[in-house]
């Protein structure tokens, strides 16, 4: 009897123990208490690295692009890097890239997009032929002549674009788990972003639970297996969402949803050119990564089993071999 109530004991301890571990993998079903506002331009936000400006002149309106430039930490290789982010996100959340990179030799700059993180949020019309111009105007600053330029998500778009519109500066281009490979490839505006998003109707959310399951359901549909530290991306968006700068913030990531696809950029891209992503990200993606390898003159693709749309998070190492396999060609 005592060494049968032992391996109950046990089993029950075990059976605890698990379920404790699983409970503190899960997100919490509700928005922590001390949850409040996050400016949209990520005052409160730390970066891995020291953020500077580029600051231009748009629209009549002066304008600020934040980035990091990240010296190397291993011996220099004399190259460069650009990194930019997709649709939800900013240029932190490439810390282990950055510092992989770094550590290969490459100098690496990692930049907020104009509309995003700690860059300007000005009401002036947005392109894909803006955002390139703006990676150049940041590299000129920098006295960079070339770089590889590597984009997530929206980001591909972005770097599809730049490595089109400057193949001379362009050494590689690489498209992490890219949108748009299919779709409008003509010439299409984004959707002009108005003053009316100021307006005193366009006000923060107050509804705490929906902002917070909305955001929580995106960024869990994103990845395959979920880990804490996804948190906190769920907590920057629902903190702009409930900011007196929320509606400004979400009138341009909607006007940036709009506009042309890179599909017809693709075949015009000289560079080499590396597509590569999370099988998991969606049923049509890996066909979708293979189609538009093999337009690309100087194409190839890469799946990362088992991951889906934010392999620098979810698989960092896997990736960033990857990268450095690609580069040194």
């Amino acid at each position: 009897m005592r060494v049968a109530f032992t391996l109950s004991a046990l089993a029950f301890l075990i059976v605890g123990a698990a379920t404790a571990a699983l409970a503190q993998t899960q997100p919490p079903a509700s928005p922590p208490e001390h949850w409040g506002p996050v400016s949209i331009d990520l005052n409160e936000v730390d970066y891995p690295h020291p953020v500077q400006y580029l600051e231009r002149e748009l629209e009549g309106e002066r304008v600020r692009i934040a980035y990091m430039d990240v010296m190397p930490t291993g011996p220099a290789n004399g190259r460069t890097v650009y990194l930019t982010h997709g649709m939800s996100y900013y240029g932190w959340y490439w810390g282990e890239t950055i510092a992989a990179l770094a550590d290969e030799g490459y100098r690496v700059i990692a930049e907020d997009r104009l509309g995003w993180g700690k860059s300007s949020k000005p009401l002036i019309p947005y392109s894909w032929h803006l955002h390139a111009e703006n990676m150049a105007a940041v590299m000129d600053h920098l006295g960079i002549e070339q770089a590889a330029v590597i984009g997530h998500s929206m980001g591909g778009q972005m770097v599809s674009r730049f490595a089109r519109l400057y193949p001379e500066r362009t050494t590689h281009l690489v498209m992490v788990n890219p949108i748009g490979l299919s779709g409008r490839s003509g010439p299409a505006p984004m959707s002009p972003v108005t003053g009316d998003v100021l307006a005193p109707d366009h006000t923060p959310e107050t509804d705490r639970q929906a902002v917070y399951e909305r955001h929580l359901r995106t960024e869990t549909r994103r990845v395959v297996e979920w880990k804490p530290e996804f948190l906190e991306h769920v907590r920057i968006r629902f903190g702009n969402d409930i900011s007196e700068g929320g509606p400004l913030k979400n009138a341009i990531l909607a006007a940036n949803r709009t506009g042309d696809s890179m599909a017809g950029d693709l075949p015009l891209i000289k560079a080499r050119a590396l597509v590569i992503g999370g099988e998991e990200d969606g049923a049509g993606f890996p066909e979708a990564v293979r189609n538009a390898a093999s337009i690309l003159p100087n194409g190839e693709a890469h799946l990362i089993p088992g991951v889906g749309h934010n392999p620098h998070l979810e698989a960092p190492d896997t990736l960033n071999r990857e990268l450095v396999r690609f580069l040194a060609r």
